[in-house]
């Protein structure tokens, strides 16, 4: 498959189109906009930057990036669960590859089993034989704008400043793609507590819009 069919299959599986229901999970960013820790657009920059560079984003690249060079998911696609530290991070992975592989199956793409999402997408790359290097980036950027755009949504902030915290981010998902794209089981963890008590505190929102 040649670099152009490729790039047209990642913007399709990780456009906000793509029924994954994206639009509908905050990653625990909803609790901390309401507690008044995120505020700002450069607290919502600073927050998006952590989770890539010290967080689940980056974990979540590093299970992508395993996923792309096998043909068997089961070990990582546990591994995968055990590293969602609270119920809805847990409901969020695992319902959003459910349905990524449901729509791929359903759009004659790759038949695959069940499992989280970062593993469901380097699955279906390894079977559609996607260059892991081109699609990490592809989808930091993903997660980072649906972040970017719960924090214009809710604190609000305009379009415009949303994209411009995108552009910034553009070097560091590079260089965090590379990263992952070399690492083993072993480089797996976070350094993101805040942003982990958060997702554990947000079924408790007395007001929620957002599933997680």
């Amino acid at each position: 498959m040649n670099a152009a069919d490729q790039n047209l299959i990642l913007q399709n599986w990780l456009s906000p189109a793509f029924p994954v229901s994206a639009f509908s999970y905050s990653h625990g960013l909803e609790t901390a906009i309401a507690e008044g820790s995120v505020a700002t657009s450069q607290d919502v920059a600073d927050w998006v930057k952590a989770l890539i560079t010290h967080g689940s984003a980056r974990n979540d690249a590093i299970l992508m990036a395993l996923a792309c060079g096998r043909d068997s998911w089961d070990d990582l696609s546990e591994l995968a669960l055990a590293l969602a530290n609270s119920a809805e991070r847990l409901t969020e992975t695992r319902d959003q590859g459910a349905a990524f592989v449901r729509t791929l199956k359903g759009s004659n793409g790759p038949d695959l089993p069940a499992m989280p999402y970062p593993v469901a997408l380097g699955a279906a790359c390894s079977c559609e034989g996607i260059d892991a290097g081109l699609a990490l980036p592809m989808m930091l950027q993903a997660f980072a704008a649906n972040l970017i755009s719960v924090a214009v949504r809710l604190i609000p902030l305009g379009q415009t400043a949303g994209q411009m915290m995108l552009t910034n981010l553009r070097q560091t998902l590079q260089t965090t793609a590379l990263e992952c794209l070399s690492a083993t089981e072993d480089d797996l963890g976070s350094a993101t507590i805040l942003s982990d008590m958060s997702a554990a505190r947000h079924e408790t929102l007395p007001t929620r819009i957002f599933r997680t």
